[in-house]
């Protein structure tokens, strides 16, 4: 076995910015794995709240776990392996990923056949961070036009509270009057308990799918407040990071979403997917700053999800990977074995 890195720059179309900050282009790490004539792909994308801040500091992560060895030991053992090591989730996501890949490679099939998952059906909503009325203005028709999206996910949770929070919601819905969209709100836990009774029943006036992360990480107590005649179905992000948290706030929320860089890759999505049926709770999937290798393994598992945010690739420019386009609104890999991405070779040749 052969395993290569490659540090890329990934350029954002737009910065996010969220109740937490603004995100700017991020450098990531491609992990290529070589086995029997098979190449498989990961990625990884650095976060300071997954445990990794640097491409350097994640290639550290990976070279130090796969020296000790990673021949003839499961996916699953390995992942397990990498917990108990404290590898970051982060890091460690770009394996993962890669061990997916060539497995279904071997097997001859498209991964989320491999992963007894339907081919990717259900549209991925595209995001809109926190603006000004005006800027929202300009941005829609840029996030829309000649495109098929069909949902449209309104970051909120303003710093300058839940007043700029309307001003930017009320443009949305005025720039979004000439396209077929739905629109969904994610907080990321920029409100107290008081704003998201408040804003939860502002949103669902004006008819938006769900909310997710109303709370702070941390918060998870006060969702019950939240939960009692919720106008809103809510969904937690930051509160979901492994499977085990799901019991601690599972009678409080309708759903959780995982990411790979948030659990580490599929071995833990699967984990988290199945927990959640358990729970009665249903699922989404989203992504961080990642391109087409991380989305596409991300749609692999999303044929058992409900709600989809795969779509950080499409606000790069340009995408260093290929292999996750949208098809009707959809983020479709190619029906090919392995989840079907690959980093370009201009970008590591």
């Amino acid at each position: 076995m052969k395993i290569s890195f490659f540090k890329v720059k990934l350029h954002k179309r737009f910065p996010l910015a969220i109740s937490r900050g603004v995100r700017y282009d991020s450098e990531n790490i491609f992990l290529r794995l070589e086995k029997e004539g098979i190449t498989a792909w990961g990625e990884a994308a650095p976060g300071s709240t997954e445990g990794a801040t640097s491409a350097e500091e994640i290639q550290n992560y990976l070279e130090s776990f796969t020296a000790k060895g990673i021949e003839g030991k499961s996916i699953q053992t390995l992942y397990d392996q990498a917990r108990a090591a404290q590898i970051p989730p982060c890091a460690y996501v770009a394996l993962d990923t890669a061990l997916w890949d060539w497995t279904a490679k071997k097997a001859g099939l498209p991964l989320h056949q491999l992963l007894g998952f339907s081919r990717p059906h259900i549209p991925t909503s595209v995001t809109i961070g926190i603006n000004p009325p005006e800027v929202v203005k300009e941005r829609v028709p840029l996030l829309l036009d000649g495109t098929t999206v069909k949902s449209l996910k309104i970051k909120l949770g303003s710093p300058e509270g839940i007043e700029a929070d309307k001003a930017m919601f009320e443009q949305v819905i005025e720039s979004t009057k000439a396209y077929n969209v739905k629109l969904r709100v994610d907080a990321n836990g920029g409100w107290e308990v008081a704003e998201a009774q408040h804003m939860m029943q502002w949103l669902a006036d004006r008819k938006v799918d769900y909310i997710e992360q109303p709370l702070k990480e941390g918060q998870e107590e006060d969702l019950k407040y939240l939960y009692k005649n919720r106008p809103l179905p809510i969904y937690v992000d930051e509160s979901c990071r492994f499977a085990e948290n799901i019991p601690a706030f599972a009678s409080h929320v309708d759903g959780v979403n995982m990411k790979l860089m948030k659990c580490g890759g599929i071995t833990e999505a699967l984990r988290i997917i199945a927990t959640a049926r358990a729970h009665g709770l249903k699922t989404m999937i989203g992504c961080m700053s990642e391109s087409s290798v991380a989305i596409a393994a991300a749609a692999a598992v999303s044929g058992g999800i409900d709600h989809i945010d795969l779509d950080s690739h499409y606000n790069l420019s340009p995408d260093p990977s290929q292999g996750a386009p949208m098809v009707d609104g959809v983020t479709l890999p190619p029906a090919v074995p392995g989840h079907g991405a690959e980093l370009k070779k201009e970008f590591y040749a």
